[in-house]
């Protein structure tokens, strides 16, 4: 037979000090209460300030042209071999024109099985991929979308920003759609790395919070025109820290058209193979040298001779110096000033050749 043994006498006064803290707590003291309590009137304010209303304006204006996309990947179940689709990642893309074309980052899409793009009504297309500049960062996709429902994006500059420059972002940063960030030109002239290891040149900063889901969306200027394409941050943390990066739009007007026409950008070229640039430094030279000339390009035309290999040893051949006098040391550079033009235009080539320099005008043509 069990015994009861009674609370102690402090057991039982802890026990009423929670048990009044809690009623109290339940039930204030009737002294707070007001039965005629009502609702605060409200402050009427002033018209919106003349940014604020432009800020307002440019959002809707702008954002029925932007648009959401998901790369879907397709994973094979290990025990079943059943295949199924699990979204990859998300960003965003802009309207480009009325056949459907939306253009975002390449490296949005780039590992994508499948693709849907959501416009801002919240309909949901599956998107086609036409082609893409990967030394670019650039992508465009087409989705079959009646023309009614496609605003396409007004087309700005970016050769004329200033630093200080009013701009907003339209995108969807971690998947939350339509999300307008805004800021200022932070400096212009970086350079950034493509997916390719490629340097992105003239591209701009910007403190307009750009976080992941954010890239391939529209940087506009404060009349909402397109300026640039939103397409990486700078961030140990991987989110905002007030360092974004744009491609500018001189750049993307400039490549989608091929896109569309070619499903690639061709570049500008001489029709010459060059040497390792680790050659270059063992002979202690500048430059870049050419290895071979292909038969019939314009180089062979105008006479650039590459390395022959002779009983003993190398003729070395022509080693380009300079492009339109602008010096170029290795071969980046000097797919950089190539690509400043375009193709069937005729540069000159400063050479050394044979211990002496040379000019040679060269017709560039498309690789």
């Amino acid at each position: 037979m069990s015994s009861f043994r009674s609370p102690s006498p402090l057991t039982v006064l802890l026990i009423l000090a929670v048990g009044y803290l809690a009623y109290n707590t339940l039930h204030p003291a009737s002294g707070n209460l007001d039965r005629n309590a009502e609702s605060r009137p409200v402050v009427p304010r002033s018209d919106l300030g003349a940014d604020e209303q432009n800020t307002i304006n440019v959002f809707k204006e702008v954002s029925p042209s932007v648009v959401y996309i998901t790369s879907i990947e397709v994973r094979r179940n290990f025990f079943s071999l059943n295949l199924y689709e699990v979204p990859q990642g998300t960003g965003s893309g802009f309207i480009w024109d009325k056949e459907g074309r939306i253009v975002t980052n390449y490296h949005v899409i780039s590992d994508a099985n499948r693709i849907e793009v959501t416009l801002a009504d919240h309909s949901t297309w599956k998107a086609a991929l036409v082609g893409a500049a990967p030394d670019r960062d650039l992508a465009v996709l087409h989705i079959s979308a009646p023309a009614a429902k496609l605003r396409p994006i007004m087309i700005g500059e970016s050769e004329n920003l200033q630093v200080g420059q009013k701009v907003l972002a339209i995108g969807n940063p971690f998947g939350l759609d339509q999300t307008l960030t805004t800021g200022v030109v932070s400096a212009l002239g970086r350079e950034i790395q493509s997916v390719t290891n490629r340097t992105i040149h003239n591209v701009i900063q910007t403190d307009a919070a750009i976080n992941p889901g954010n890239s391939g969306g529209p940087l506009l200027d404060s009349a909402g025109r397109l300026i640039g394409i939103n397409t990486m941050i700078y961030s140990p943390s991987g989110a905002n820290a007030g360092v974004g990066f744009a491609v500018p739009v001189h750049e993307v007007n400039r490549a989608v058209p091929q896109i569309i026409r070619h499903g690639k950008l061709f570049r500008p070229g001489l029709g010459l193979s060059f040497a390792n640039q680790r050659i270059m430094r063992e002979l202690e030279l500048e430059g870049v040298l050419v290895l071979n000339v292909e038969p019939g390009s314009s180089a062979d035309k105008a006479g650039i001779r590459g390395t022959q290999q002779v009983r003993g040893g190398l003729i070395l051949g022509d080693i380009i110096l300079a492009v339109n006098t602008v010096k170029v040391r290795d071969y980046n550079q000097l797919r950089d000033e190539l690509e400043k033009h375009e193709v069937g235009e005729t540069v000159t080539l400063t050479l050394l050749r044979e211990n002496a320099q040379v000019d040679v005008a060269v017709v560039l043509e498309a690789m």
